[in-house]
């Protein structure tokens, strides 16, 4: 079977370095005044836990054998009085570090999305979709009970060890040491750990999310799938990345419950020790009471332990997801504001592409020195055959690629040398392949103006011939389409791109085979709103169909990688050249019909 970019692991480019929880904690350290009172509060609750041992040493050892009815009383009360603290320190506890964790999680989802939004086309043309989804949404998911719980419990369990061996050693130092005898046992087995169970979850996380990427890749294509009855090929390849997933899956954890069965063995182990020590009196001589206690206190001691090394485990398994979140927001843009860039003014239009050259790799240009002026107002056709660079031209000037020779420049202001929010804000672009969003169509349209009116949208849509179809539908401009403009034909959903253009009222406006999915009746209808959309601005028209494109101000013929024939229809059908030959050929294919 054929391997795709879905079933595929993904490298890293930069192992993880532990230099990175710096960056985890930067998420936190907006939140220390709440941490600081969560601290505080565990701190009580800790202090009153070692308390009950205490009480009930004294109880064991002086006051029921001397019989102090009151006195026992008094410690009973006492007793309740430390539960009760605990209770109400645990309960704050709960809930403000859930919210603290779940506040950090949305300060990283918000920087990720939004590193997203930044990154190149060729970012997105490069990996699945479903690869990017994942890093998003589950990978920060994972981060949940590390940061809800991990973190705050930690300082909680440092706080409890530290507390409980001082009141351990205040009571019986060389018992506390005899406590401490199998804690190298630990530290062993935890390095042992580490490495596999990091490594185990990284391949996991691959895994995931070629899962992940397979299942949106699916959905997406769900319409071709059923249409050429691919559902069996497509459920086997399912069944072969949701095996490696599970499979990854039950490695990992294999590996990560070790961890905890082993520090309770040790955990055990240690009380049998302090037994036989205590009851032999080996080297100590101690009473029943400071026994019982010491029993509770290595409890104490060893339950935090076993936490901490829950969360270590935890920490080496986030440590497979943070590789990835931080991947991405490594990810540098190619196309970024220069450090000197400035806003771009209100412009008129006149674009000019000087001596550019532009290549996607090494030693193949896609467009070799090109040269030319267009006037404020001008329309402009780009035609010729398919991969000669018209597309490349319309996103150089919008800066979606940086040229590697030459300038290009928009009223005498070159474009490496503003902000991308300045320049492409005066800019309409619509493509072939239109995008709706989920929504009204209302909504829609006033993507190209979030501040417009509805009566400003409804006379847009008359201007393109949109609102002829819209006022048909059962809510009108309320009418609620699905993702991606399902539930529309593919003209209406080009017809209301048109609309949604002409409401942002750009200076440049670029239709890249925009009216390829309009009917022949349509677009008749879409000339003379199409004369109002370009009215007043500098327009680039690519379009196959050159009936579309008759009445440009200039026709370009791009081929080769360089503007071969210029001129208006009339010129360039008197040279009989490149485009009169194409245009003759349509002529003759529309008459053979």
């Amino acid at each position: 079977m054929a391997r795709n970019k879905f079933d595929v692991d993904e490298e890293l480019e930069q192992e993880f370095s532990w230099q990175d929880f710096k960056r985890l904690a930067h998420y936190i350290t907006p939140y220390k005044r709440s941490i600081t009172k969560v601290l505080v509060t565990i701190l009580l609750a800790n202090v009153a836990g070692m308390l009950a041992p205490l009480f009930i040493k004294i109880a064991i050892d002086t006051t029921i054998p001397q019989k102090r009815v009151t006195e026992l009383l008094m410690l009973g009360v006492a007793f309740l009085v430390t539960l009760v603290i605990i209770g109400i320190c645990m309960r704050y506890r709960i809930f403000k570090i859930t919210e603290i964790g779940q506040d950090v999680l949305k300060d990283m989802r918000f920087d990720i999305f939004e590193h997203l939004q930044r990154l190149p086309f060729a970012y997105f043309d490069n990996r699945p979709h479903g690869k990017i989804l994942i890093r998003v949404v589950n990978y920060i998911n994972t981060l949940s009970d590390l940061l809800s719980n991990g973190l705050i419990n930690l300082i909680s369990d440092v706080f409890n060890v530290i507390i409980t061996l001082i009141f351990m050693f205040a009571i019986d130092a060389k018992l506390t040491l005899y406590s401490l005898v199998l804690l190298p046992f630990l530290f062993l087995m935890v390095m042992f750990i580490k490495n596999r169970q990091r490594k185990a979850y990284q391949i996991l996380s691959n895994k995931q999310s070629n899962m992940n990427a397979y299942i949106h890749e699916s959905i997406a294509g769900i319409k071709i799938t059923q249409s050429f009855a691919r559902e069996k090929e497509n459920m086997a390849i399912f069944q072969e990345v949701s095996n490696d997933y599970r499979s990854s899956w039950m490695k990992a954890v294999k590996i990560q419950f070790l961890m905890w069965p082993g520090v309770q063995n040790i955990s055990v182990l240690t009380m049998c020790l302090i037994y036989f020590v205590g009851i032999r009196n080996i080297g100590v001589d101690v009473s029943t009471g400071t026994l019982i206690a010491f029993i509770s206190y290595i409890n104490n001691f060893w339950n935090p332990v076993i936490n901490i090394g829950n969360f270590y485990n935890s920490l080496i398994t986030a440590t497979a997801y943070l590789e990835r979140i931080f991947e991405t927001m490594d990810e540098v843009p190619d196309i970024q504001d220069a450090p000197t860039a400035k806003q771009l003014p209100s412009i008129h239009g006149v674009v000019d592409f000087e001596h550019v050259t532009f290549r996607y790799e090494e030693g193949k240009n896609i467009l070799s020195d090109v040269s030319f002026h267009i006037a404020e107002g001008q329309s402009i056709a780009l035609v010729g055959p398919t991969g000669a660079g018209k597309t490349t031209i319309i996103n150089l000037l919008s800066r979606f690629y940086d040229i590697n020779e030459g300038s290009v420049k928009i009223d005498d202001y070159d474009v490496r040398e503003v902000t991308l929010q300045s320049l492409r804000s005066q800019m309409g672009v619509m493509l072939q392949d239109t995008f709706i969003f989920s929504g009204t169509i209302l909504e829609n349209i006033q993507y190209g103006k979030l501040d417009a009116t509805e009566e400003e949208v409804i006379a847009a849509a008359k201007i393109v011939r949109a609102h002829e179809f819209i006022k048909e539908l059962k809510d009108g401009y309320q009418t609620v389409v699905e993702e991606r403009g399902s539930t529309l034909s593919a003209g209406q959903r080009q017809l209301i791109s048109f609309a949604r253009a002409l409401l942002a009222d750009p200076k440049i406006l670029i239709l890249d085979e925009a009216t390829s999915s309009i009917d022949t009746k349509t677009e008749e209808l879409l000339q003379a709103g199409l004369a109002e959309l370009l009215k007043g601005r500098t327009s680039f028209i690519i379009a196959h169909r050159l009936s579309t494109i008759k009445n440009s101000d200039r026709i370009f013929y791009v081929a080769g990688g360089r503007i071969a024939e210029a001129g208006t229809h009339d010129e360039l059908m008197e040279e009989k050249g490149l485009y009169y030959h194409l245009y003759q050929s349509q002529y003759d294919l529309l008459q053979a019909i």
